[in-house]
């Protein structure tokens, strides 16, 4: 089991939103010395969060390229990757995978190009879901896509794993839940990696008895 910590940017800093809504949450500075300060820790993976691009406003290309050229550990990039050749900018870069979210629900072309370009292994699929359903463009709205449903096609088509996010306690620091990940894990062959509410040892615990 990896234990992956997240660097997330917005405005050019690393932050801790909760439940993706702007303004809340914490500001802990430079991204690119929050990530080093991970991997002199230990870490053996990192996760990189584009926020503002994943909210279709600006992006913060310039730190991730900074972040993937100053750390030695590998890391997986997310976050406003809607294009074929946004995802095989970043793996140029650095990346080791490429996350998409909001592109792969609504122009899943996009993510089967990728997959077959870049091969599946370093293209992945984020299950971000509020209330059970899943949701798009930067968290802000909610569809009516069942996540195990669509985990199911997107692994036919080809994906190296899904990050599933539980938006309703991410960046609360309240806990993790099993259970949607259990659900998750029971039907697909793929890795998942489990996000949301991770709060103690304990939920790092439960999550690996989810799968």
């Amino acid at each position: 089991m990896l234990i992956i910590p997240s660097v997330d940017i917005k405005g050019g800093n690393c932050v801790q939103l909760v439940g993706g809504q702007p303004g809340t949450g914490n500001e802990y500075g430079n991204p690119v010395e929050a990530a080093l300060r991970w991997e002199a820790e230990g870490a053996q993976y990192l996760h990189v969060v584009d926020l503002d691009a994943a909210m279709g406003e600006d992006d913060n290309l310039v730190k991730v390229a900074e972040i993937l050229a100053n750390v030695t550990i590998e890391v997986q990039v997310s976050g406003g990757i809607r294009t074929v050749d946004r995802g095989i900018e970043l793996l140029g870069i650095g990346a080791d995978r490429v996350i998409l979210g909001t592109a792969a629900f609504e122009d899943p072309d996009v993510l089967k190009e990728l997959a077959e370009k870049s091969g599946s292994e370093r293209v992945m699929v984020a299950l971000d879901v509020k209330k059970g359903k899943i949701a798009v463009e930067g968290w802000k709205e909610r569809t009516e896509k069942d996540v195990v449903e669509m985990a199911k096609k997107f692994e036919e088509v080809g994906v190296g794993g899904f990050l599933f996010t539980n938006v309703d306690v991410e960046g609360s620091m309240t806990g993790l839940d099993p259970e949607p990940i259990r659900r998750l894990v029971e039907v697909v062959d793929a890795p998942v990696i489990a996000a949301g509410g991770v709060s103690s040892k304990e939920d790092v615990k439960q999550a690996k008895k989810a799968g």
